[in-house]
């Protein structure tokens, strides 16, 4: 297969996911190889513990890199390309659907009703993106926990050229509904927070946010890039790694590093969203729960104005989203929104410093190009792909 077709039917290739490891076990290890049955992504393994049944969604598939968006069904030109037979694929339901009743056994374990129905699987960012209501075309959500993410829903198969984004099945995506999650990945966010507060003794998150408040934006000329987790997507797959730049060590603290490190992240999300924006993606605001490092005033004031984006806060997590999306898929819902009508703003922030946090992104970025050996900025490829 060729770059372009990969490309035009949002197959995520290449990139380290199901289908190039099941090809790497069909290469390694024939033996496993030849019993499998089917093959389940997590989610959909748990479902099978739960019924006794098993079933995938375009969704998961997409995730994958088995979903042609094209042609809205399992691509067969990368089924023969790997030597995969269509058998492997369970059976294909929407996300919202019945994917079985939980079975006497584990009903029993888990002191629950025989037959309750699954009604609901999604991975964490499109089950993410649920639990902030985000579900129709210009929705934006964002996270920053372990992974560092932007996922917006499009209705058009739009593609980067250069593939530093994925795109995945949303969870209301149907064959006469284009609703494509575009995803915007950095790799190395929770992990350089840990490291940072492994340096300072174990402090709390808590006290660490709150000594990082305690240096001016910019951190005294201190510059972090935060890519010291492996290969960076929306660097062209470049291992970059993390670096600082610019310290002192008669005047930085930990507290500098505290701050630098939540603001290199920040403007790693800016990289990425501009990555997103040349690629037609333009939020008006972004949605994000109180949670992981948008707790920290400091990372959130970072994010805001270096992207220049408002941010919704709300007071929900993973675990709402999926009891949401159980609910809607049961049918206790009629509609998705209206599983969301009583769900308030916690707080809205806006820009205030957009030009100084302008300054110090175009410094962070000078830092970033010396490292990975650019002259030019990679990012601001105006031309936007269309499916036709």
């Amino acid at each position: 297969m060729g770059d372009e077709y990969c490309l035009e039917r949002l197959l995520n290739s290449p990139g380290n996911f199901t289908a190039a490891k099941l090809a790497w076990v069909k290469e390694q290890e024939p033996g496993i190889f030849e019993k499998i049955d089917k093959i389940m992504l997590p989610g959909d393994f748990i479902a099978q513990r739960f019924t006794g049944h098993i079933t995938t969604t375009p969704s998961a598939l997409s995730e994958g890199v088995f979903w042609d968006f094209s042609e809205n069904k399992p691509s067969q030109k990368l089924m023969q390309q790997f030597g995969f037979s269509n058998d492997i694929i369970p059976d294909i339901q929407p996300v919202f659907a019945d994917h079985g009743r939980l079975v006497k056994s584990l009903a029993d374990e888990l002191s629950l009703t025989e037959g309750i129905p699954v009604t609901y699987k999604a991975g964490d960012q499109p089950n993410n993106a649920l639990s902030l209501n985000v579900f129709e075309p210009g929705d934006v959500a964002a996270t920053a926990g372990t992974s560092g993410v932007i996922y917006g829903v499009s209705d058009e198969l739009t593609y980067d050229p250069q593939s530093r984004v994925n795109s995945f099945a949303h969870v209301n995506h149907q064959h006469d509904l284009t609703r494509v999650g575009v995803l915007l990945c950095i790799n190395g966010t929770g992990i350089l927070n840990r490291w940072i507060r492994n340096l300072s003794g174990n402090i709390s998150y808590a006290q660490m946010n709150d000594i990082a408040a305690t240096v001016r934006p910019g951190s005294d000329g201190l510059v972090i890039l935060p890519f010291g987790n492996g290969a960076e997507r929306m660097l062209n797959n470049e291992i970059v790694g993390a670096h600082l730049q610019n310290i002192d060590l008669n005047k930085h603290t930990l507290a500098h590093l505290a701050r630098a490190s939540q603001e290199g992240i920040a403007f790693a999300f800016r990289y990425g969203l501009d990555i997103m924006r040349s690629n037609g993606m333009q939020p008006a605001v972004i949605k994000a729960g109180k949670a992981n490092m948008f707790l920290s005033p400091v990372f959130t004031e970072a994010f805001v104005n270096a992207t220049n984006v408002p941010v919704e806060l709300y007071d929900c997590d993973g675990s709402v989203g999926a009891a949401l999306g159980a609910g809607i898929g049961a049918g206790y819902y009629q509609a998705p929104a209206e599983a969301f009508q009583k769900r308030q703003v916690l707080n809205m922030i806006q820009p205030s410093q957009a030009g100084a946090y302008d300054e110090l992104y175009e410094q962070w970025k000078a830092a970033l190009y010396q490292h990975i050996g650019l002259q030019k900025d990679i990012i601001l490829d105006k031309s936007l792909q269309l499916q036709r």
